[in-house]
């Protein structure tokens, strides 16, 4: 049996989920991506062809399917809820 290695539960379900990697300073965000997930802790985990067909996506040579802006934050522990 198959157990979670963040919480140990044998518990998991099949969802399609997001992810963002960071290559080099950019920002790529793959939708849609087959995972197993933790049904306790929520801990994603991927084939190794998946792994792989992402990896390929990333450094070859697709061409994203639409762009995207963010707003950057940066973490400021000084400042206090209003």
């Amino acid at each position: 049996m198959v157990k979670c290695h963040v919480c140990g539960s044998e518990k998991f379900y099949e969802e399609l989920v997001t992810e963002i990697f960071q290559i080099d300073g950019k920002f790529y965000l793959v939708e849609d991506i087959p995972a197993t997930v933790c049904s306790h802790c929520g801990e994603e985990s991927f084939s190794r062809e998946t792994t792989e067909q992402i990896r390929v996506m990333l450094h070859g040579e697709v061409q994203p399917i639409k762009s995207i802006s963010m707003d950057v934050l940066a973490y400021q522990p000084q400042l206090k809820a209003s």
